[in-house]
């Protein structure tokens, strides 16, 4: 286990000097190659907090953003609202259920929306404002569904719908998730592979009239944000009060060079109580801009479900910090 680890980190450290790789390197040459980057924006305190080092964890309903797999690794019905007060005034929000039609099959329903506030319209000619005002929004509508193959091995997808709304704009999509999800059999480490926002180039609909009147109607197409991860996860230590969670994740997205990120978690429960405290971190290498991560979360039984409360604090170097806050509830 400790050696599979050690040469996750040596080809994160290395794939850009060596020839035999285990991805192509193009790094920053991708960059702004795609389009719908709302659907890069985590979701849920506790993945956030772990520095998004999570589809080989997924175990409770934010499974439904991260690796459809994972909605068999829990039993309970979930119902999920993440808020995210993210950089430059943006709210990003998540609503999610899962539902287990048995302990080997779960369907799940999500729905995404960014917003921010309508902004002036300038010109040229009239730089502080004509008196007009544009918006900008997102939305993203999906359906996953689970299976437990065996007892180790798992398997999810999800269709969706994302709809993208600039002013006069729309561009309009359909894209896919695929994620597995493999316990070893070695302890408690399991292994996983997603691959999100697979799907065809996007263009927008609409005209935009410039100056003298002139129309534009013609949009050049772009590809989605797809992403290719592979995720390890284990628990080092573990008794009937205390555990700690270890992660680590290599990503591959079509629109930014490889990076690696790490998360931790320690769970203290309590048995009298039927309750749990958390404390996570995280951290990501080589991605620009990102780095350190943390937050913290309580489990408290009610009589009316188990509530999870959650809540991440994302560190950026020149855009400011993103605040995350979670609820989940058990049915």
């Amino acid at each position: 286990m400790k050696k599979f680890l050690l040469i996750i980190l040596l080809l994160s450290a290395t794939h850009k000097e060596t020839s035999a790789q285990l991805f192509p390197v193009l790094g920053g040459q991708r960059a702004g190659i795609s389009t719908a980057q709302f659907l890069k924006i985590g979701v849920g305190g506790r993945a956030e907090a772990m520095g998004e080092s999570f589809i080989a964890v997924a175990n409770d309903a934010s499974a439904l953003y991260w690796n459809p797999a994972g909605l068999v690794q829990f039993s309970d019905n979930q119902v999920i609202f993440s808020h995210n007060k993210w950089v430059v005034d943006i709210n990003h929000e998540f609503l999610g259920a899962v539902y287990h039609l048995d302990e080997s099959n779960a369907f799940g329903l999500s729905f995404t929306a960014l917003s921010m506030q309508d902004m002036p319209v300038t010109t040229e000619f009239q730089p502080l404002g004509t008196g007009e005002y544009f918006g900008f929004g997102d939305i993203a509508l999906g359906f996953t569904y689970s299976r437990k193959m065996t007892t180790q091995f798992s398997f999810g997808g999800t269709i969706k719908y994302i709809e993208e709304t600039l002013d006069k704009l729309k561009m309009r999509g359909v894209m896919i998730d695929l994620g597995t999800y493999y316990w070893t059999g070695l302890g408690s480490s399991r292994f996983a592979v997603a691959v999100t926002n697979f799907g065809n180039n996007l263009a927008p609909d609409g005209d935009v009239v410039l100056i003298g009147k002139r129309t534009k109607s013609e949009w050049q197409a772009f590809s989605p944000p797809t992403m290719f991860r592979i995720g390890f996860a284990f628990e080092p230590y573990e008794t009937d009060m205390n555990k700690l969670t270890t992660s680590i994740q290599l990503n591959h997205p079509n629109d930014n060079s490889e990076n690696v990120a790490l998360g931790a978690e320690y769970t203290f429960s309590e048995p009298t109580l039927n309750s749990s405290f958390f404390l996570r971190g995280g951290y990501k290498f080589n991605v620009e801009e990102q780095n350190y991560s943390f937050g913290a979360g309580v489990f408290v039984p009610v009589s009316f479900a188990k509530i999870t409360l959650d809540y991440a604090y994302s560190n950026f170097v020149r855009l400011g910090t993103a605040h995350r806050f979670s609820i989940i509830l058990g049915l």
